[in-house]
């Protein structure tokens, strides 16, 4: 039995500002995440499953049917040591954890899922950043919990809000304040250590404008596309006459891998027929880490112009074909001559 794309979790948050892309971490910092996964009913999945990432990387991975902690593409020197200190966080007690609360999610016959995603993040003044987690049941996210780390306090919505006493909401505090907050940084350092050169590295965007004209409304689409960039943040602004252009006018924006280990982002906005006449000019800026200054590409917006970036290499490839038969028949007709 498939588990059908309703059942998988969805963080998205309407909260959540563009400049917070998941995991919600500024930019320069970095974060460790786990992923788990418990699975009620009869499919060809393992019950329980927690995937760990270090950033965008993954670091280690569990299953219940594994049922051990198994480090990713590098070995530790203290692994037997710390394998047994982040199975207690990532492992079989978290598989427990989420087994004995089955009761308050699952009750009607089928395929369910219990999502949770946590993590902590360390800032780029190497100071301990909040810690956070998320829960779904089938795909729908229904609780939030947030520890700040500097005030040592919890704070709650949903399910862990309804159920807590005040008396076991202090005992939390003191858990995350002792026990999980530090350990979730403990090994964050340490595998932000043994990665550095991966997760450090910094690899500048290419950007580029593009203009198509769009056929069947005669107007056009301007595209702003950044790719193959490291790390996955970055700000991309679409602008019209030095002003950017508004959210809801843009069209897909979303973060994708390349096949690289790196990333692309495009922004796209359709220009109608109309507007075409008024001649704006657009402009497309990136920041990214890797970047000491803001990287500006402009375009004119010209009517009956198709793609932009396609039709210029057209032009260049064409004349270069020609200087290379004009070359050819040269040639022959000098050995030709030479020949009588």
């Amino acid at each position: 039995m498939r588990l059908d794309n309703e059942s998988l979790l969805d963080f998205s948050d309407e909260h959540v500002s563009d400049e917070e892309e998941m995991p919600w971490v500024a930019m320069g910092s970095h974060s460790l995440w786990s992923f788990s996964t418990l699975i009620v009913g009869d499919t060809l999945f393992p019950e329980f499953s927690s995937v760990v990432m270090l950033d965008d990387i993954q670091v280690a991975y569990y299953d219940s049917n594994v049922n051990n902690l198994i480090y990713r593409q590098f070995k530790s020197e203290h692994e037997d040591e710390e394998q047994k200190d982040a199975s207690f966080i990532f492992g079989r007690p978290l598989y427990d954890h989420f087994s004995g609360g089955t009761h308050l999610f699952f009750s009607a016959k089928g395929v369910h899922t219990l999502q949770r995603l946590a993590g902590c993040e360390l800032l780029d003044d190497d100071t301990p950043g909040p810690l956070r987690l998320f829960n779904a049941f089938n795909g729908v996210k229904d609780s939030v919990l947030q520890f700040n780390v500097k005030q040592k306090t919890l704070q709650t919505e949903g399910f862990w809000q309804i159920e807590w006493s005040q008396g076991r909401k202090e005992v939390e505090e003191w858990m995350y304040t002792n026990f999980y907050s530090p350990i979730c940084i403990k090994f964050l350092k340490n595998w932000l250590h043994m990665k550095k050169n991966d997760v450090m590295r910094k690899v500048k965007p290419r950007v580029r404008l593009l203009q198509k004209t769009l056929p069947d409304s005669g107007g056009a689409k301007v595209t702003c596309l950044a790719t193959g960039f490291y790390p996955r943040h970055i700000n991309l602004t679409l602008l019209r006459d030095g002003q950017p252009v508004s959210d809801h006018q843009i069209t897909e924006g979303e973060l994708l891998p390349n096949g690289d280990e790196t990333y692309q982002m495009r922004k796209s906005l359709e220009v109608s027929r109309e507007e075409l006449r008024v001649k704006h000019h657009y402009s497309c800026t990136a920041e990214h880490l890797s970047l000491d200054n803001k990287l500006d590409v402009k375009l004119d917006l010209d009517p009956g112009v198709g793609t932009v970036s396609i039709v210029i290499p057209v032009v260049v490839l064409g004349v270069a074909l020609l200087c290379v038969v004009g070359a050819v028949v040269f040639m022959r007709r000098r050995r030709h001559s030479s020949t009588l």
